[in-house]
C-alpha cells in the first residue's frame, strides 16, 4: 500500500512541527523569565486620558530610586508613550545570547516599548489580536530582564487583547487601577473591576489621579475635577485605596522634557504624592505575597 504523505503545513508536517518547537521554546523562556521577577504590576484604566502612563512611569522611577530593581514594559502597542516620557531614544539591541537588551534609564530601571522598535516615531502600528499577543509574549520571554523586584506593565485603556494576553500569560499579575474622580472615569473603571473579577485576576488597589489642584502661588487646594471618587469606589468594591495624586503642572512639563516628576528638584505636590504612592504599592505587594503564603484557615 502506498504511503500517504502529509504536506509541510498539515498538522504533523514539518512546518507545523517547527512552529510547535518554536512555541514550546518560547513558553520555556517565558516561564524562566517570569520566575526571576518577584512582583508584576499591571497598571490599567477603563478610560483613556486619566494619566495611567504617568502613574506607571513615576511609580517605576520612584521604586527604582528607592533601590529596587525595576522593569517597565509598555504594552500600549498602538500608542506607546513611556520612552517619550523618559526621554529614551534609539532602538533596542541584541543582548546576551539571542535575547533583546532593554533600554536603561538610570541605574535600576530597564525599559521596553514598541516605540523602540519603530524607525519613525510617527509610524502607526496596524496589528490585530494575534500579532499583538505574539509581540507581548516576546517582550516578556525574549527580553533580557534578568532578576527584578518589580515589573511595571503599562497598558492601553479598556479591556482588550493586550489585557487578556497579560492576564493569561502573567497569572500572578497584581492589577493597579487608575481613575480620576469624575463619574465618567469611575463608570469605566467599575467595568474594569467586573472584567478582572470575571478573569479571576488579582487587584492590588485603586489610584485616584488628578485629585485636586494645588495652586502654585497660594498653595490652596482646588477640587478642579472633584475629589474622593476613587476612594469611594474602592471602598464600595472592598478594594484597597493606594493613594491620590494631585493635578500638577510640573507633571506635564516633566513629561514633555523626558523626565519623571519624581526626579525633578523642587517641592512639587505630585512629586511627593508619587513617592508616597510607590511606597504604598510596595507595602501592598508585600502584604499580597504574605497573604498568598499563608495557609487557608
Amino acid at each position: 500500500m502506498e504511503e500517504i504523505k502529509t504536506c509541510r503545513a498539515c498538522p504533523g508536517g514539518p512546518e507545523a512541527t517547527e512552529r510547535a518547537r518554536a512555541r514550546d521554546g518560547r513558553d520555556g523562556r517565558l516561564g524562566a523569565a517570569l520566575e526571576k521577577i518577584r512582583y508584576k504590576l499591571f497598571v490599567m484604566s477603563g478610560k483613556g486620558g486619566v494619566g495611567k502612563s504617568s502613574v506607571a512611569v513615576n511609580v517605576a522611577c520612584a521604586l527604582a530610586d528607592a533601590g529596587a530593581r525595576v522593569g517597565l514594559l509598555d504594552v500600549d502597542l498602538h500608542g506607546p508613550s513611556v520612552t517619550r516620557m523618559l526621554g529614551i531614544t534609539g532602538a533596542m539591541e541584541a543582548g546576551r545570547g539571542a535575547a533583546i537588551a532593554p533600554k536603561r534609564f538610570g541605574e535600576n530601571l530597564l525599559v521596553v516599548s514598541m516605540q523602540s522598535l519603530l524607525g519613525d516615531p510617527d509610524q502607526a502600528v496596524l496589528w490585530r489580536g494575534p500579532m499583538k499577543t505574539t509581540a507581548i509574549r516576546q517582550f516578556l520571554a525574549d527580553v533580557d530582564w534578568g532578576e527584578l523586584d518589580y515589573l511595571v506593565i503599562d497598558s492601553p485603556p479598556g479591556t482588550g487583547d493586550e489585557h487578556l494576553t497579560i492576564l493569561k500569560t502573567v497569572r500572578d499579575a497584581l492589577c493597579v487601577l487608575v481613575t480620576t474622580p469624575q463619574e465618567i472615569s469611575l463608570a469605566d473603571v467599575r467595568k474594569t473591576v467586573n472584567f478582572l473579577q470575571y478573569a479571576n485576576a488579582n487587584i492590588l488597589g485603586v489610584v485616584e489621579n488628578m485629585s485636586g489642584l494645588v495652586c502654585p502661588h497660594c498653595h490652596t487646594e482646588i477640587e478642579l475635577f472633584k475629589k474622593g471618587g476613587g476612594e469611594e469606589m474602592a471602598r464600595a468594591f472592598g478594594l484597597e485605596f493606594l493613594g491620590a495624586v494631585p493635578l500638577d503642572p510640573a507633571t506635564v512639563v516633566a513629561g514633555d522634557l523626558g523626565r519623571p516628576v519624581v526626579q525633578l528638584d523642587g517641592d512639587f505636590p505630585a512629586r511627593q504624592a508619587f513617592v508616597n504612592l510607590a511606597a504604598a504599592i510596595a507595602a501592598a505587594c508585600r502584604s499580597s505575597l504574605e497573604a498568598a503564603a499563608s495557609p487557608c484557615p
